[in-house]
């Protein structure tokens, strides 16, 4: 059996157990201290967890005994398609997603999350599979520019707005992370194979927090949009028609996570943007027309996530846990502080590559960190410090 540690098998174990979801395994850790004593659990002591009544305990607890050999087999489908487990509570494991009430206990992930750093700030784009070629060509302009300023694009892989979101990201040298709503044994939508490889081979991640063999069908997806909008600093809809998907999404996002939801309008009469004109209506999403109003809207979020207060952003002020926006950052990284020191006067990005012998893209995203910190401003085409 493929090697991950026992606090992760156990985990894993938990998952492929029948009748146990997010919700409930979550619920488990907290009535048991653990997944190792939760799997040890009568069908008396399983009783007592909200969500598990006495017609279901029993079955529940046979499927924790029986839970090994297939968390073994399934080690085993990740292993032979290069398929790395990332668990709750693993410094790969992104922190905006571990904030949500029902972050999945696992993640399968094909490529390689980088929370700490190249991922530090994810924006999600999402809209309509049937999209006209402004969706496709907006979600690709947006997607581009956000990805060579630092950002990871987050998507779900679909056919429309969600693959030219990946491709636009791709094309200008950034990362993507893509959601699916199948197992990673799958490539869906089967034309987007190769799209999945380049993403795989060191632009991102191909992610699912469902089990190997699990095809693709329909109630499988809207539990994936939770996923995208949960590892996201906020969600750009681009197209989305009554209806969409891409609207549960944007619930997910404002009503239940916390994050900002943002819409670029279309056409005032096509059918693809009335879910989006809707959402603009009804107060729900902030308009922008440009990739620089997505920076800005995400300006604050960001501040937050680097000061480790994000989840302050939506406490209730009168229970005592709201705390005020931290002031900018004053210690840098070893590479921040090359970049600051390199700005003794206005440079380009081109200049900044060769005083500082980072990569291009390695630089992008220590810029946009230290522009959210408010160390570092744009002037053009340059950048200058703040002071």
């Amino acid at each position: 059996m493929p090697s991950v540690s026992p606090r992760v098998f156990d985990l894993l174990r938990l998952t492929m157990t029948p009748g146990l979801g997010p919700v409930l395994v979550a619920r488990l850790l907290e009535s048991f201290g653990s997944a190792e004593h939760a799997l040890r659990a009568s069908p008396r002591d399983l009783e007592r967890v909200r969500g598990i009544g006495g017609g279901t305990s029993s079955a529940i607890a046979r499927g924790l005994k029986d839970s090994g050999a297939l968390a073994e087999r399934e080690l085993e489908r990740a292993e032979r398609h290069g398929v790395a487990i990332v668990a709750l509570g693993d410094d790969d494991y992104p922190p905006l997603l571990a904030s949500i009430a029902s972050a999945p206990p696992i993640l399968y992930v094909r490529g390689r999350l980088r929370p700490s750093d190249a991922d530090a700030f994810p924006v999600a784009i999402v809209g309509s599979r049937a999209c006209t070629a402004y969706g496709v060509e907006q979600a690709e302009r947006f997607a581009g520019v956000l990805a060579s300023n630092g950002l990871t694009v987050v998507s779900g892989g679909a056919r429309g707005i969600d693959s030219a979101a990946h491709r636009g990201a791709l094309r200008a040298g950034g990362r993507t992370i893509v959601v699916l709503g199948c197992g990673l044994m799958h490539a869906y939508p089967p034309d987007n194979a190769p799209l999945y490889d380049r993403v795989a081979d060191g632009c991102g991640a191909i992610v699912s927090e469902l089990p190997m063999e699990v095809a693709p069908t329909p109630e499988n997806f809207p539990g994936r949009n939770r996923i995208i909008s949960g590892l996201s600093l906020g969600v750009l809809v681009i197209e989305a028609a009554e209806g969409s998907g891409a609207l549960i999404t944007a619930r997910h996002a404002g009503e239940e996570q916390g994050r900002e939801v943002m819409v670029l309008p279309g056409r005032v009469d096509s059918p693809a943007s009335a879910g989006s004109h809707d959402l603009i209506k009804r107060g729900g999403a902030a308009l922008v027309t440009g990739p620089a109003d997505v920076v800005a809207a995400l300006e604050s979020a960001a501040r937050h996530l680097a000061a480790g207060t994000h989840g302050a952003r939506f406490a209730d002020p009168a229970a005592g846990l709201f705390e005020p926006a931290a002031p900018p950052v004053a210690n840098l990284s070893e590479r921040q502080q090359r970049i600051v020191g390199a700005l003794g006067a206005p440079r380009s990005t081109d200049e900044l590559v060769a005083l500082t012998d980072l990569s291009a893209a390695d630089l992008r995203v220590e810029l946009t960190m230290l522009e959210i910190a408010g160390r570092v401003r744009r002037s053009g085409t340059r950048f200058e410090r703040t002071a």
